[in-house]
């Protein structure tokens, strides 16, 4: 039995589609609204929170592997609850940053939830995603209203990746032997700046979509209002205030694990148009 956390998410619901198309077994969906949950037919939609571990004991039953984002409740007790429940593999998405920038905050907190899945005792996997192409969504509204998308760091690249290549490679390492013990960092095909995202969108959509290159203080202030003034810090150092070599790379993770090409953004721009309309 696979559980996927988030499986109603960018990632996790991508990543359901994909194990019940390629015919993986038994497999569940946590959601905290099962009846609201969209799951191809044959998989299980079981109710629980990741912030409330007292609700995991019946859905990690008869699970031997997770799917699991880091962060998104207290890990310690998911992963304590996955051992006590005979959990043999988890698969957890981190992030890039604990590798190019383990000072900041959030990248801290990742490497300390990757430290614990290593002293469980279970068996591991490691996906170290960069930036999501879905993190494009924030400007969805300023797209329908057909206002001004608002930007630092206008002309910086970076290699946005598509959440449905996060998935495949995650569908491999929960089903796919080779993978246990490994920490894979995963990127799309090409560098993409956020002026070319938003070309990108217009040219899907049709029509101009303004733009406009901000100061990072105009956009720290608009950020720290939702994000907090750390996490917008370290946003703004991650999508252009302090990139690396590290950070700037392309990496071919993606075909080696899956044998598909990543995905563009473009092609993520195709599937999501509506959210822009």
């Amino acid at each position: 039995m696979i559980l996927v956390t988030g499986a109603t998410g960018n990632t996790g619901s991508a990543l359901v589609t994909e194990l019940q198309t390629s015919g993986a077994g038994p497999l569940r969906g946590l959601t905290r609204d099962p009846a609201r949950a969209m799951f191809p037919e044959g998989v299980e939609a079981v109710a629980g929170d990741l912030t409330r571990t007292d609700s995991l004991e019946p859905v990690l039953e008869g699970v031997r592997s997770l799917f699991l984002v880091s962060r998104m409740g207290p890990d310690a007790d998911i992963l304590d609850a996955a051992v006590r429940a005979g959990v043999e593999h988890v698969v957890l998405v981190s992030s890039i940053t604990v590798q190019t920038h383990p000072h900041l905050g959030p990248a801290g907190e990742n490497s300390a939830v990757e430290r614990l899945l290593k002293d469980s005792g279970m068996a591991w996997t490691i996906l170290r995603p960069t930036q999501f192409a879905s993190n494009a969504l924030w400007w969805a509204e300023t797209i329908r209203k057909r206002e001004t998308v608002r930007a630092p760091y206008a002309d910086t690249g970076l290699p946005t990746i598509h959440p449905g290549d996060i998935a495949s490679a995650a569908r491999v390492a929960l089903t796919e032997p080779g993978h246990r013990e490994q920490t894979y960092a995963l990127t799309g095909p090409e560098k993409i700046t956020a002026r070319q995202q938003v070309e990108t969108i217009a040219a899907v959509l049709g029509r101009e979509v303004p733009f406009l290159e901000i100061s990072r203080q105009e956009a720290h202030r608009e950020m720290a209002g939702f994000l907090g003034d750390e996490a917008a810090d370290a946003v703004l150092d991650l999508t252009g205030g302090d990139v690396t070599n590290e950070l700037l790379m392309v990496r071919d993770t993606v075909f080696r694990i899956t044998g598909s090409p990543a995905r563009t953004f473009h092609q993520w721009a195709t599937e999501n148009a509506a959210a822009f309309h």
